[in-house]
């Protein structure tokens, strides 16, 4: 028999914290003052790598590579949650469901690949000093870049077009935040067997395997720090690495839990908690994790202060 692809759904309705009204407006706010510290903070570090040419090294480009993900990702989420926490019954249509999730793993799929370049970047900095300008020449952080933003656009491509070639009989009520994947495979009205299949698959490959890379770069990081003569430099580069990968394991963990079973037995509310991890802690923290910590940073972002200032007195 010819699998139905017509859908009698139009439009999604999510639902959001719609369990707890009482506390819509409070998380709201909280939601609120995280977006925009979030476009922030990551503006600040985009701009002041752009500004300073003596930022413009392998290191620094991909955190100014990861602000820019990290600001699409959020913008891509946040508004529209914003709006659900704002209104009784908020309503999507079904182009801009698939418009969100499209960009969702576009964002989060590169992401996923550009951790785990940093993560090699420096690996090869503190591991292989003396051969580290070839292991990361400007080719080489090139073709990382573009592989982390082609493998992104790959990811979202094939799962949104799937996701969305299943037919939506009713009901469109998607229990969550946002259109994530699966939420909205929850509503399929078809065999979705092989696309689980393909998720898990997927999601080893994606989100598993650079995680234990950049677990095992900072693995040979470590052994790299304890031969350091330095007390003082151990300290600061186990406090450096043990942010980092307290950041990648928030990122990678609830990612992989969330997308390695879309129809997992989780309730509603952990499935939304777990979503939010990386959603919005991440894009927060990562601009605190791998900036404030380094001094050329804090150095360049001063410098852009300053030039703020400068600015505003002559327009003044």
């Amino acid at each position: 028999m010819r699998r139905q692809n017509q859908s009698s759904v139009i439009e999604f309705i999510l639902l959001g914290f719609s369990n707890f009204p009482e506390l819509q407006e409070q998380i709201f706010g909280v939601f609120l003052v995280i977006y925009l510290v979030t476009l922030m903070g990551n503006a600040l570090i985009i701009a002041a790598i752009l500004l300073d040419q003596t930022l413009h090294f392998p290191m620094y480009l991909f955190l100014q590579n990861l602000s820019v993900v990290e600001v699409s990702f959020s913008a891509a989420i946040m508004p529209e949650m914003l709006v659900v926490l704002t209104t009784e019954r908020t309503t999507i249509s079904f182009v801009g469901c698939f418009a969100q999730m499209y960009f969702i793993l576009l964002f989060g799929g590169t992401e996923c690949f550009l951790l785990g370049a940093m993560a090699y970047d420096r690996f090869a900095a503190i591991c292989h000093p003396l051969t580290y300008p070839m292991m990361m020449s400007k080719s080489v952080f090139v073709k990382l870049v573009m592989l982390s933003w082609v493998s992104g656009i790959m990811v979202a491509t094939v799962q949104t077009t799937w996701v969305f070639s299943f037919p939506f009989c009713g009901p469109n009520e998607v229990n969550h935040l946002f259109c994530e994947t699966p939420p909205v495979l929850e509503l399929v009205c078809a065999d979705t067997f092989l696309f689980e299949i393909y998720a898990f698959t997927g999601t080893i490959l994606i989100v598993l395997v650079p995680f234990l890379l950049i677990l095992l770069s900072y693995l040979r990081i470590l052994f790299a720090i304890l031969k350091m003569p330095s007390t003082t430099g151990r300290q600061k580069a186990f406090s450096t690495c043990a942010s980092h990968v307290t950041s990648v394991t928030l990122f990678y963990g609830t990612a992989s839990m969330t997308y390695l079973q879309p129809k997992s037995s989780y309730s509603p509310a952990t499935k939304k908690l777990m979503s939010l991890a990386y959603t919005l802690l991440t894009p927060l923290l990562n601009p605190l994790i791998y900036s404030l910590r380094n001094n050329e940073m804090k150095r360049a972002l001063v410098k852009l202060w300053r030039r703020a200032v400068v600015v505003h007195s002559l327009i003044c």
